[in-house]
């Protein structure tokens, strides 16, 4: 149901993983209870079957976004992935600005669109319900380690939110994440601390080989703020356009 990675550089550029990520994840160096979950092996579909997501189509919102960053070159030549907290979907990009695949996924569990001040230092048992925000914004995002020493996609290390594929452990068993990641529409999906996650095969087979080495901006759509306050370069291109 999370910005700036200099500070991280020996962290930034790792490899992606090749196991699933904890339940929430969090930075190496803070200290959790949390226990990662042990990876459990799926069947891997062809890459061609995860681009044909017919039922997720694009938003209103989602599509100004992207016609901003290609037409703009925002992306600085990386590719991209634009979360539709709203409608619980991802799609991808390439550097392009081609689209490669749409996506559901799992956010926070509170609406909100910005991160509580402070708690990419609080252990998992001290982020309270309102807290467990996926905030908006437009972030660089790169691989580095969680606890555990688990391999993820640092959206914002310093809030603690990342993306990675649905875990598998008992807790997630419980939280029936992978049902809510399956269900039809878009409310039940909001289940996580704040981190973004997504099908395993999605994140192994696409978007790993892509973000590896340089890795790639995340744009997170907000639940509630006005998009041009989350983008205000959508203001100038809405000027532009008059």
């Amino acid at each position: 149901m999370i910005q700036g990675f200099l500070a991280l550089a020996a962290l930034a550029l790792l490899a992606p993983p090749t196991v699933t990520a904890a339940q929430d994840a969090r930075p190496a160096a803070v200290k959790t209870k949390a226990k990662a979950a042990k990876a459990k092996p799926r069947k891997a579909k062809p890459a061609a079957a995860l681009a044909a997501a017919p039922d997720l189509l694009p938003s209103a919102d989602t599509l100004r976004v992207h016609d901003w960053v290609s037409s703009a070159g925002d992306n600085h030549g990386l590719p991209y992935l634009i979360v539709d907290k709203p409608h619980a979907a991802l799609f991808l990009f390439d550097p392009a600005g081609k689209r490669l695949a749409a996506v559901p996924v799992l956010i926070g569990i509170a609406p909100g669109d910005e991160a509580s001040p402070g708690i990419g230092a609080k252990e998992l048992s001290e982020i309270g319900p309102a807290e467990k925000t996926t905030p908006a914004g437009r972030y660089l995002a790169r691989f580095g380690l969680a606890v555990g020493k688990e391999r993820v996609l640092w959206v914002d290390y310093y809030t603690s939110v990342a993306l990675h594929p649905v875990p598998t452990g008992a807790a997630a068993r419980k939280e029936k994440r992978r049902e809510r990641l399956a269900s039809p529409t878009p409310d039940d999906n909001r289940i996580t601390f704040g981190c973004i996650n997504v099908p395993s095969t999605f994140y192994t087979r696409l978007l790993s080989p892509l973000y590896r080495g340089k890795g790639g901006y995340v744009y997170v759509l907000p639940d509630s703020k006005p998009i041009e306050e989350v983008f205000p370069a959508l203001h100038a291109q809405s000027v532009a356009a008059r």
